[in-house]
């Protein structure tokens, strides 16, 4: 699919943003692990999230959908074999969690994916739970999965790098292990499989950098979830650069594991621009409203360290916004990029090259110069990679271009935010 974007008009209004889609994922796993009822609210309409909970319904979970936000989970807190593939669709978080509970039951499993979730790495996952007991065949490292049902045991895993996926993993495959479980991390990575774990009950324990968690029964609540601030965060960098623009964004979560886009903002000298209030905690997981104000003195900044566990899916449009930054913003430690849906390091800098954005791929991130006035420098149209993120970007910076740009594969959008478009005209009037 190709979609074209033009200059925009102020952006104005109020819109409410969808819901987050890992804490959407870990809802339907753990409320599945969960013996009792429990109803999802607010759960998330991308494609991944679905993914997940057909897959808990192959694993005989009893699961009603009152209606595409409301979800029904009637669990004994028991899985059971399924005798096709579990199929993640295009879902990495799905893979690697569930490779972490489907480890340790007296069953074995099949999880397979479309091509590109075919070609992303799994051996992080792999070395822990080989190392906690489990068995698992691999096409080197890369889907299809053969997971051999073993009993597993505690182990004590320093992370290698930080990763709020290999964590969970390690996490929900001690939930059914001998002994205790301990993860140490190099920098907190987002928590909300810890904070959901604690919320139903797990006997899980955190100091620092290191979490622990012991065999546990989860206890069914009813859970709310709360919106996307890797989804606000295109609206956050659309209002800073669009001029004239403001607006509110409602129902924003804002775990300090994940406002890292909130941070860098300040630091950029954009801090007048974005306001968080109402202030509130929704089932166990902070959350706000955000107004957001053009702002037309952005300033450049490095990026790196612990920053990075904190932003990383949003770094694509953090790179639109710093095309409009005076100076020089330097992203580093940021090489993890490299294995998401596509290779982000290189495809950004290729495509964001076409609209004129002055950047320089580096072998764990970017830099770019700015200040940039965009517009496009070649009839191509940007290419998406099947990549979601790197899709809206793009449109963002479409926002602000001279000239209207295409992108390839805009589709793809709907992996994680198929509302994307529509909020943006909501908020164009």
């Amino acid at each position: 699919m190709l979609k074209t974007v033009s200059k925009s008009k102020p952006l104005t209004g109020e819109i409410t943003i969808p819901a987050d889609k890992s804490v959407s994922h870990r809802a339907v796993m753990l409320a599945s692990l969960a013996k009792g009822k429990c109803i999802i609210s607010n759960f998330s309409s991308g494609a991944d999230c679905w993914s997940t909970l057909n897959i808990f319904k192959q694993l005989g979970v009893q699961i009603n959908e009152t209606d595409k936000k409301t979800i029904e989970i009637y669990s004994d807190g028991t899985l059971k074999k399924s005798n096709t593939p579990l199929d993640a669709g295009n879902s990495g978080t799905t893979t690697r969690l569930l490779s972490g509970i489907l480890a340790g039951q007296n069953f074995d499993s099949e999880i397979i994916g479309d091509e590109s979730l075919s070609k992303r790495p799994m051996k992080r996952i792999l070395i822990p739970l080989t190392q906690m007991g489990a068995k698992i065949d691999s096409v080197d490292n890369h889907l299809p999965l053969t997971i051999y049902g073993q009993k597993l045991h505690g182990i004590v895993y320093p992370m290698p790098i930080a990763s709020a996926q290999v964590k969970s993993c390690i996490l929900l495959a001690g939930l059914n292990a001998e002994g205790q479980t301990t993860v140490i991390e190099p920098a907190q990575s987002r928590n909300h499989t810890e904070l959901m774990l604690k919320y139903l009950g797990a006997n899980i324990l955190t100091y620092n950098n290191e979490i622990t968690i012991y065999p546990s029964e989860l206890e069914a609540k009813d859970i709310k979830i709360v919106g996307d601030i890797s989804s606000a965060a295109f609206f956050i960098v659309a209002g800073l650069i669009v001029p004239d623009s403001d607006f509110v964004i409602k129902n924003v979560g804002i775990n300090p594991t994940r406002t890292g886009i909130l941070d860098i903002v300040k630091r950029m000298g954009a801090g007048a621009g974005v306001n968080v209030f109402n202030k509130r905690i929704v089932s166990g997981e902070e959350c706000a409203d955000i107004r957001v104000q053009y702002t037309d003195n952005l300033k450049g900044c490095v990026i790196e360290g612990a920053d990075i566990p904190r932003l990383i899916d949003e770094l694509p449009v953090i790179a639109v916004l710093a095309s409009q930054a005076e100076g020089e913003t330097v992203v580093k430690n940021a090489e993890d990029l490299r294995n998401k849906e596509s290779d982000r390091i290189k495809c950004l800098v290729a495509e964001l090259r076409k609209i004129g954005v002055d950047i320089e791929e580096t072998p764990d991130g970017f830099i770019i110069t700015g200040k940039t006035k965009l517009s496009p420098t070649t009839d191509i149209p940007l290419e998406s990679y099947h990549d979601h993120r790197l899709a809206m970007s793009f449109y963002i910076a479409g926002l602000i271009c001279e000239k209207e740009i295409a992108i390839n594969g805009f589709e793809w959008t709907k992996i994680s935010f198929p509302e994307f478009e529509a909020l943006v005209s909501e908020l164009n009037g």
